[in-house]
């Protein structure tokens, strides 16, 4: 009987939702700005969660109990990502104490030169965020570092601030650790290492193109002295233990990936890798965690455990280099737990009541090529980005948004997750007023509409994604 009181939302009520979500979004960046993640995003997304529902049972006859399903389903969905995002957590800590990272950062440090300082920069801070997943450690740590070097070699800041965000940007992209590769494949269903190996077709040709023209323009532009580059490394390598023989973690890491066991399994033995690697290269370090003067076993476990779990800060001498060896841990990934958690509350709320669909519905009649298709996904997450202000709702929002659309057209859902990659991850950064412009505008110093014409890889991999899609390069029907 119930069933037969239930009405098609309309997709002018649908709009209701965003729309509000919207505004408080908007509020809570002005007020909190790249704070709001720590609760104002998920309060923003509670009240639009609401609003949904009351819409859903007054106007179109839903039950709740049919809300709290389709709520505890995506909840349930995004378990997996919830543990990945723990073990990351881990991995960034002990990474870090164990000297792989810093190992990796003073060989690269090593290799600039003034001539292709650019070049350079972006590929240390790709290689950063690979390993580290997360675009924005790396810009306000390594990148500040660079940032001020490339200026005292006399660089444009536009240009400086550029290469960093376009290397960082795309290792988080590919990062088995990145927080939003991570979200992007758990909203639309797909593997992770599916999603990080179907990107490669469009991320590596935008990058390539990235790299030529910071190539092209290191070699034109005047520059100075890179002095500055060898007290960093001097720096790094007096308070680490740096040995190639720490870079077998990484491969190692890479092997269990390439053998496509599962993330997380992968995950916990790259944790595992770096304990081990951190008590034999790095017992000072160990016992400087653990609040201790030397490391004995009860030291030793108690300085592992805390790295895995909490935040850890080693003085290294430098600012700049103390913000790039602090880490967070499994605490650290709390907040980003927790808005997804509300997001996966506010999609629920919008799949069950059928209000989503009738979004979608919108674009089934018009829609028809596969390369409109995805240029809709990208615009999409551009658009979303634009009026929620953070990438991290954008990414869910437009991939569940597309994910019925794409079923419906019979696309594999990796060309949808790629898509919102393509535009609702790397574009965040190149809107003012977005939590990542703002984020990053502030802490390299140098305003947003300054450096976005430099950010080569964010511009180009977007319309990368269409290309690729219109010429059907390695695109193929769901089965």
């Amino acid at each position: 009987m119930e069933k037969n009181t239930q009405k098609n939302p309309s997709a002018w009520v649908s709009a209701i939702p965003l729309a509000l979500l919207t505004l408080l979004l908007y509020g809570v960046i002005r007020c909190f700005g790249s704070d709001s993640i720590v609760g104002g995003s998920q309060i923003a997304l509670l009240s639009a969660s609401s609003v949904a529902a009351m819409l859903a049972i007054l106007c179109y006859g839903r039950t709740w109990s049919e809300l709290e399903e389709s709520i505890i389903n995506h909840i349930r969905s995004a378990t997996s990502a919830i543990l990945i995002l723990l073990l990351i957590g881990a991995i960034a800590g002990t990474w870090m104490i164990s000297g792989v990272v810093p190992t990796m950062i003073y060989y690269g440090l090593e290799i600039l030169h003034p001539s292709y300082f650019l070049l350079a920069s972006c590929l240390i801070c790709s290689g950063v965020s690979l390993m580290t997943g997360s675009s924005w450690t790396t810009i306000a740590t390594i990148g500040v570092a660079l940032m001020g070097v490339g200026e005292a070699m006399g660089l444009p800041e536009g240009w400086i601030a550029g290469a960093i965000i376009s290397g960082a940007y795309f290792g988080d992209k590919l990062s088995l650790l990145s927080d939003t590769t991570v979200l992007a494949s758990s909203t639309v269903g797909v593997g992770i290492f599916t999603h990080i190996r179907y990107m490669l077709y469009t991320t590596v040709p935008s990058m390539v193109v990235a790299l030529t023209v910071f190539g092209i323009a290191g070699f034109t532009l005047d520059h100075a002295s890179a002095a500055t580059v060898d007290q960093y490394a001097d720096t790094l390598y007096k308070t680490f233990h740096i040995s190639p023989w720490l870079l077998v973690v990484p491969l190692l890491t890479g092997l269990l990936i390439a053998r496509k066991l599962p993330a997380l399994i992968t995950l916990f033995a790259a944790v595992v890798l770096a304990c081990i690697a951190m008590v034999i290269a790095q017992p000072t370090l160990v016992a400087e965690v653990a609040g201790a003067q030397t490391m004995d076993f009860l030291t030793g476990f108690k300085g592992v455990v805390m790295t895995c779990y909490g935040p850890t800060a080693i003085e290294t001498g430098s600012t700049a280099l103390n913000d790039l060896v602090a880490t967070r841990g499994m605490g650290g990934m709390m907040n980003t737990v927790w808005l997804i958690l509300c997001a996966m509350v506010f999609g629920g709320v919008m799949t069950g009541s059928g209000l989503l669909h009738a979004l979608t519905e919108l674009f089934l009649g018009v829609v028809r090529r596969t390369s409109a298709v995805v240029a809709s996904t990208v615009g999409a997450g551009i658009f979303f980005n634009l009026c929620s202000a953070d990438q991290y709702i954008s990414i869910i929002l437009t991939g569940r948004l597309f994910k019925e659309l794409y079923e419906d057209r019979g696309l594999e859902p990796k060309l949808l997750s790629r898509a919102v990659e393509d535009s609702a991850t790397v574009c965040s950064v190149l809107v003012p007023w977005n939590s990542c412009g703002m984020t990053q505008a502030t802490v390299l110093g140098v305003a947003t509409f300054t450096y976005l014409p430099y950010c080569i890889f964010n511009l180009v991999s977007p319309l990368m994604s269409i290309l690729v899609a219109a010429i059907g390069w390695k695109i193929k029907r769901a089965k």
